[in-house]
C-alpha cells in the first residue's frame, strides 16, 4: 500500500476562495519580516492581529502549503537550469541568464510565484522565503489555540513544522549564504541546522499527539516526510551515520508530493508550463536519449521526446520532458522511498549501498547493478541520483555538495558561462537588510 499523503484539491480550492483578507494580512506581515521581498499591493490594510481567529486557521494552513508547493516547483525548474538539466530555448532576459549563470542578473531576480502560464521568469529565493515565513507564522498562531477551538490543530502544527523544514532545506542547498527575517548573514551549515530543528520537532509532535482526529495514516506520512527531510539535510551536512539511520526508516511505497491544480495559474505545475506548454526550456543533451548499461534499452527514469522544432530563440532544439504530463495532475515528489534509499546508499556504500540502489532500480523494472573491482561507488550512486531524481531539484544540490563541474566555456548562443555555482543573496535583500549596509 502506498503511504501517500495529499492535500485535497477541493479543500485547496475552497481555501483559495476564502483567503481574501486573511491571507492578505499574512502576506503583509511577511513583507515586513522579510524586508520588502514579499511586498504586495495592500488596498485593505487588514491588521495582522485579525488573523488570531480560530476560524481562519484552516485557511492559513492551506495558504502556507500552497505557497510552499509553488516555491518547490520554482526551485526545481530554476535548479534544473543551473545544474544543466535544462537549457533555455528562448531569448527572454529573465530566463536565459539562469542557464549561463549571469551573476548580475541572478542577483536582480529573486523569483516569484507566477500568475501567468507564459511567464518566463526564474528564481526561488522570494517564493521560498515567503513559504518559510507563512509556515512559521501559521504555526505560532496555532500554538495560541486549543484543540477544542481548532479541529485538526495537532496535524496542522506538524505539517507547518515539516514544510518549514523543507523550505529551509531548499534555501540551504541553493543559496551561498542566507538570512532569516531581516537577520544577519548565516552560512549554509546554519541553515541546515535550522532545518534539522524543524524536522526533529515535527517528529516529536507526531509522537506526542493525542488527538484521535490525527489519524495513524496522517501521522505516519508526516513523520516519514520529516525523516526523509532530515536524512537529506544530514547528507548535505556530512552526517552520514544520521542520514543513513533516518533514510532506513522510510517504508517502501512512500511518497509525499507537492500537488498542483488548474483551478488557478498560481497553483499549476510550472515545470510543465515552462517545458511542455510553452517550450521555454529544453532538456539538455546530457539527459536526451539516455539508455541503460547495455547502451540500447531506453532508461525509463528520464523520458524525453524530440519535438524536431527550435525554441523561440531560433537556436535551441527543443526536447521535452515526459516526467510531468500536465500542469494540474502532475505532482512533484517532495519526499519518497526512492530518494531515501539513494540517501542510504550514498551514506553507507559497499554492498548495503548497492542493495539500496537496486531496490530503487527495481521500482522502474531495471536490471540490478553489480560492483566490479575498481568501480567508483560514489560515481555510481550520483549517476543513479541524476537519473532517478531528474527534474526534482536534486541534481543542483548534488553538484554543490560534491563540487561537481558546472557547464563552462561558451554555449550554443555565444553566451559565456560564469563561475557562479550557488546563488548569492539577491540585491533586494542586501540593499534593504540593515545587516548588509556598510
Amino acid at each position: 500500500m502506498i503511504l501517500q499523503y495529499s492535500q485535497s484539491l477541493s479543500r485547496a480550492r475552497v481555501a483559495v476562495r476564502r483567503m481574501g483578507a486573511g491571507l492578505l494580512a499574512l502576506t503583509l506581515a511577511a513583507s515586513t519580516a522579510c524586508n520588502q521581498l514579499l511586498s504586495v499591493d495592500n488596498p485593505g490594510q487588514v491588521p495582522a492581529d485579525a488573523l488570531d481567529d480560530p476560524a481562519l486557521v484552516a485557511t492559513l494552513e492551506l495558504g502556507a502549503i500552497q505557497q510552499f508547493q509553488c516555491a518547490a516547483a520554482n526551485y526545481a525548474a530554476t535548479a534544473g537550469m543551473l545544474s544543466g538539466e535544462y537549457w533555455s530555448a528562448n531569448g527572454f532576459v529573465n530566463n536565459h541568464v539562469w542557464e549561463w549563470r549571469s551573476v548580475v542578473d541572478i542577483k536582480q531576480n529573486p523569483g516569484s510565484c507566477s500568475g501567468s502560464r507564459t511567464d518566463t521568469s526564474m528564481g526561488f529565493y522570494t517564493p521560498l522565503q515567503q513559504a518559510r515565513f507563512q509556515l512559521e507564522d501559521a504555526y505560532s498562531r496555532f500554538a495560541k489555540f486549543t484543540d477544542a477551538q481548532v479541529p485538526n490543530r495537532q496535524r496542522y502544527m506538524v505539517e507547518m513544522k515539516a514544510y518549514a523544514g523543507y523550505a529551509l532545506l531548499l534555501l540551504g542547498e541553493g543559496m551561498c549564504t542566507m538570512t532569516v527575517d531581516n537577520g544577519p548573514e548565516i552560512q549554509r551549515s546554519d541553515v541546515y541546522a535550522l532545518a534539522e530543528k524543524e524536522f526533529t520537532e515535527a517528529m516529536s509532535e507526531v509522537d506526542k499527539a493525542t488527538d484521535p482526529a490525527f489519524t495513524a495514516a496522517d501521522r505516519a506520512s508526516l513523520k516519514n516526510m520529516a525523516l526523509n527531510g532530515r536524512a537529506r539535510e544530514r547528507l548535505d551536512a556530512g552526517n552520514l551515520q544520521g542520514a543513513a539511520a533516518d533514510a532506513a526508516q522510510i517504508p517502501a511505497g512512500y511518497v509525499r508530493n507537492a500537488e498542483f491544480s488548474e483551478q488557478t495559474v498560481s497553483r499549476e505545475n510550472r515545470i510543465y508550463n515552462l517545458t511542455t506548454r510553452n517550450s521555454y526550456l529544453s532538456v539538455a543533451p546530457a539527459y536526451d536519449n539516455l539508455t541503460l548499461e547495455d547502451g540500447v534499452t531506453p532508461d525509463p527514469r528520464v523520458k524525453t521526446v524530440d519535438t524536431k522544432t527550435k525554441g523561440t530563440d531560433n537556436v535551441t532544439e527543443v526536447w521535452q520532458q515526459q516526467k510531468f504530463t500536465g500542469s494540474g495532475a502532475a505532482p512533484l515528489p517532495i519526499a519518497s522511498y526512492a530518494e531515501a534509499q539513494l540517501i542510504y546508499a550514498e551514506a553507507t556504500g559497499g554492498q548495503a549501498g548497492l542493495d539500496a540502489i537496486n531496490r530503487v532500480r527495481a521500482l522502474s523494472k531495471i536490471p540490478p547493478l553489480t560492483l566490479k573491482p575498481g568501480d567508483d561507488f560514489e560515481k555510481i550512486v550520483l549517476e543513479e541520483r541524476r537519473r532517478q531524481l531528474f527534474s526534482e531539484g536534486q541534481r543542483y544540490g548534488d553538484m554543490l555538495r560534491k563540487n561537481l563541474p558546472f557547464q563552462s566555456g561558451v554555449n550554443r548562443k555565444g553566451q559565456t558561462y560564469s563561475s557562479l555555482t550557488c546563488v548569492p543573496l539577491p540585491d533586494v535583500e542586501t540593499r534593504n537588510n540593515p545587516n548588509f549596509k556598510g
